[in-house]
């Protein structure tokens, strides 16, 4: 069986592997972007803000995923923005704390072992809960081939909340922007079997051992 490993990437080297996979999947498959280097600028390792994961396959570079915290909600006036009925921009600032995920590619070989998808998701979980942000925004293009559209929707349960016309991408498709509340997820899933959904749980399970732990022995020791 292929071992899947993710880590994050805090270093030049990976760094560059990173990037041997944007080139491979947004600059030669999608034709989506002009310079490689652009999409993550050297020093990102140090950035607070915003956190990369690198996922290998026996060894070798298989996907990434880009989070990016806080990230401005107001997308500018000419990406040509429509919300579903319902949804607006309060709405969407008064639901909790949110991470971008950009930037989420799979070489093309490694697409059908959805391990790397749900590693760099599990990943990305762990994290993004273990800073106290509750949930996730992101676009996915219409109809476009190989769209994570069904994946977000259906096995993780994000929600369609609008469209933008317009983006950073060289992609004439339209946006289709999703969210997801990651613990109404967790909620949702934490009893059941499948192997998918405890493969994606569990680094939020993790992270929340780790608190009642912590809660725990803190009122022990105020007991004392």
């Amino acid at each position: 069986m292929s071992a899947v490993t993710v880590r994050k990437i805090e270093s030049a080297a990976d760094r560059l592997r990173a990037l041997e996979v944007i080139e491979q999947v947004f600059r030669k498959e999608k034709n989506w972007i002009s310079k490689v280097d652009e999409q993550m600028p050297e020093g990102v390792e140090n950035s607070g803000r915003v956190s990369w994961f690198l996922a290998e396959v026996n060894g070798r570079p298989a996907g990434i995923i880009r989070l990016l915290y806080d990230p401005s909600l107001e997308l500018p006036k000419g990406y040509g923005v429509s919300f579903e009925p319902g949804v607006d921009m309060e709405k969407l600032r008064n639901a909790g704390r949110y991470v971008e995920i950009g930037r989420f590619m799979i070489l093309g070989e490694y697409r059908r072992n959805p391990r790397v998808a749900l590693r760099l998701m599990r990943s990305a979980t762990a994290e993004v809960v273990e800073r106290d942000f509750t949930h996730f925004i992101t676009d996915v293009f219409e109809g476009e081939a190989n769209s994570p559209f069904n994946f977000h929707t259906r096995v993780l349960g994000f929600e369609v909340v609008g469209k933008h016309l317009f983006g950073d991408l060289n992609c004439s498709s339209t946006r289709i922007i999703l969210t997801l509340d990651i613990l109404k997820l967790y909620r949702r899933v934490k009893n059941s079997r499948s192997r998918i959904y405890m493969e994606l749980t569990e680094g939020i399970r993790t992270v929340l051992r780790e608190r009642q732990a912590a809660l725990r022995r803190g009122r022990s020791v105020s007991g004392t």
